[in-house]
């Protein structure tokens, strides 16, 4: 049994709340499960990346044909400051993919349609909003990814703290953490940690100030940071387990990591419909696909996601055998805080090293 996705599932009873007010429904209305009734297209934000995109956009396709999958692969920050704008008139039907704490921020901002998938039942409720404004779809350790042919394993980095090494200056490429959700976390986790540890998140900032020292440059997005890692530029970086596997298996990247000793995040990917959509039962049937069971299967076995449900079966050895050391952390406090402190970072610390080496 997967000791990551499936702990504690025995021991902790499964609820499921019935909500009765019509905004709130179990499956796609009307005929739209079957394909009748869809709108001729859905809009989806997403950061997943364009070879999830374009391969669920063409199986989705493939099912219903009537409906066209308009995609926008962009970061999860990008894309609740998007949706945030286009409140009055929104442009998106769907989104697919973010940490769930910014899920809960849209929620509170109003953002998010709730909607009961057909699956519930399959779902823990710490993979789900209260209400289903948002569920999970996946769960994403935080790794050290470094580059194989530049570092031997009995070399890497075991823990956060040994980033901090001045052996590693200019050696680490980060993604650029404002436009990406899962940067922002990490970033957010290890103040966290230190303010817990010296109850005051100047420790935590102080860290971050000698993770910048040792990083060479902030990568505009995924794409160009895989690409100079792989090629050598910087040998380390901070991502998370799934796209690192991803890299190393389908891509043939020379790539691996290391679970920190100490703990590590591990967040919910979640998934959404925007409030207000144009595309309302078009959106509830890609909701649905996206997480139905093969989905599921195909998603952990050809893209390395770990689901939610835990009804799917025969899920990889790498997901079963797995074990994750979960950083305990509150969630609603680094959702409270992570504004305030990433804005610190990014006007206080980011190339701070650099700056004054001019």
């Amino acid at each position: 049994m997967n000791a990551l996705v499936r702990k504690g599932w025995l021991f902790l009873p499964f609820l499921v709340t019935v909500i009765t007010t019509g905004c709130l429904a179990s499956e796609p209305e009307g005929d739209s499960a079957n394909g009748k009734g869809l709108e001729e297209k859905v809009v989806v934000y997403s950061p997943h990346g364009k070879d999830i995109l374009k391969d669920f956009e063409k199986r989705f396709e493939q099912k219903y044909p009537q409906t066209d999958v308009e995609w926008l692969d962009i970061g999860s920050q990008e894309i609740l400051d998007r949706v945030r704008s286009e409140k009055e008139n929104p442009q998106a039907d769907i989104w697919w993919g973010a940490p769930s704490v910014m899920f809960e921020q849209a929620q509170e901002e109003g953002l998010l349609q709730p909607y009961q998938p057909s699956y519930a039942e399959a779902l823990p409720e710490e993979f789900r909003a209260e209400d289903f404004s948002w569920t999970g779809t996946s769960q994403t350790p935080e790794v050290i990814m470094y580059n194989t042919k530049e570092i031997s394993p009995s070399e890497a980095p075991r823990d956060w703290d040994d980033l901090l090494d001045p052996k590693w200056k200019d050696e680490i490429i980060i993604r650029y953490p404002l436009a990406s959700g899962t940067m922002r976390t990490i970033f957010t986790a290890m103040i966290y940690r230190e303010n817990e540890a010296s109850n005051s998140p100047g420790a935590g900032f102080e860290w971050l100030k000698k993770l910048d020292a040792n990083t060479k440059e902030y990568a505009a997005n995924p794409e160009i940071m895989y690409s100079k890692v792989a090629r050598g530029e910087g040998s380390l970086t901070v991502w998370n387990m799934p796209d690192t596997v991803m890299l190393k298996e389908m891509k043939n990247y020379p790539f691996d990591f290391v679970i920190p000793e100490s703990g590590t995040p591990v967040l919910t990917e979640g998934i959404a419909l925007v409030k207000g959509s144009k595309h309302p039962k078009a959106a509830k049937a890609f909701y649905e696909f996206v997480n139905s069971k093969q989905a599921a299967k195909r998603l952990a076995e050809t893209y390395y996601r770990i689901p939610t449900r835990r009804d799917i079966k025969g899920l990889p050895d790498w997901i079963e055998e797995t074990e994750i050391k979960t950083m305990k952390l509150d969630w609603k406090q680094l959702r409270k805080k992570e504004e305030e402190w990433m804005k610190h970072w990014d006007q206080r610390i980011k190339n701070e090293a650099k700056q004054t080496e001019e």
